[in-house]
């Protein structure tokens, strides 16, 4: 099915390592004094979901990922929280694929008892955490290495509990740093770029803001178009192309863009509550 297929994305981009797994509780071993004891969940993945709070607002469910390099959260989360200033023209704050708002910063950020002030974090809304708030309840984020890189981590896999000591460690904002290795790549003057024509479709597609379901609606069927011709019509529901999801329009344009011209393709759509296969062959674009 479509959601275990998104699921098992979830190996790929919440890639769990403990600091230090304890398996079982130390009576002998008195407590720091500066730790901070923050309970998880464990979910049904095997990735540790926690509680946390930001700008005060929340609490929010955002997974705990010692393979993440930024923080993200999404864009509910942002609007609510006010990293996001709100424009009364815009219904949705991100743009861009997957609403992504880009890199911000969050005045506090608390996870228990741990709070830190102006933490770098990347507002988008990334399908695999889509995928994974769909199939476990409401994930409305990740928090990576800006976070836990400031503490020494032990993991307690029994009492679900993760404890968090202070190291002193002040990280470097991770996606500036991106951000400032693609910007000098780009200084200077750039090379001439031979682009090849995209393949043409001859279809509209569209989704509103509220429409939660898979796939986005055909919205007009050019006449003797490679659409056309492969059977496609106004109405129905396009669900995948060569095997690539289209669950938004961004989604629809970069799975159409990567097949070449005169290459025959399936597409899936939903029809009549039918799921329906038909090919495709998108001619040379001008």
């Amino acid at each position: 099915m479509r959601r275990t297929g998104q699921v098992v994305l979830l190996t790929g981009l919440l890639s769990v390592c403990a600091v230090t797994a304890a398996s079982a509780p130390q009576h002998d071993k008195q407590p720091d004094p500066k730790a901070i004891i923050v309970p998880f969940e464990l979910l049904s993945t095997g990735h540790m979901a926690v509680q946390v709070k930001v700008n005060g607002k929340g609490p929010y469910r955002l997974i705990f990922d010692t393979g993440a390099p930024p923080n993200l959260v999404n864009n509910k989360l942002a609007a609510e929280a006010g990293i996001l200033k709100k424009d009364p023209k815009m219904a949705n704050p991100g743009v861009g694929l997957f609403g992504l708002a880009g890199a911000k910063t969050i005045d506090t950020l608390e996870v228990g008892q741990a709070k830190l002030d102006k933490v770098p974090v990347m507002v988008m809304d990334h399908p695999t955490v889509t995928a994974a708030a769909k199939a476990l309840g409401p994930i409305d984020g990740i928090i990576g290495f800006p976070f836990f890189a400031r503490y020494a981590t032990t993991i307690d896999y029994h009492k679900k509990e993760l404890t968090l000591v202070p190291n002193g460690y002040v990280p470097s904002d991770t996606m500036q740093m991106l951000m400032d290795k693609l910007m000098k790549g780009q200084r200077g003057k750039p090379e001439p770029r031979v682009v090849a024509p995209a393949g043409l479709w001859g279809i509209t597609v569209t989704k509103a803001a509220n429409d939660e379901e898979a796939g986005v609606t055909i919205d007009h069927v050019l006449p003797n178009s490679p659409a056309a011709e492969g059977g496609l019509k106004a109405g129905d529901r396009l669900l995948t192309v060569d095997g690539r999801w289209t669950d938004s329009v961004n989604d629809t344009y970069l799975a159409a863009s990567v097949v070449k011209p005169g290459r025959a393709v399936e597409v899936v759509v939903l029809r009549d509550g039918q799921e329906v296969k038909l090919t495709v062959k998108p001619a040379k674009g001008f």
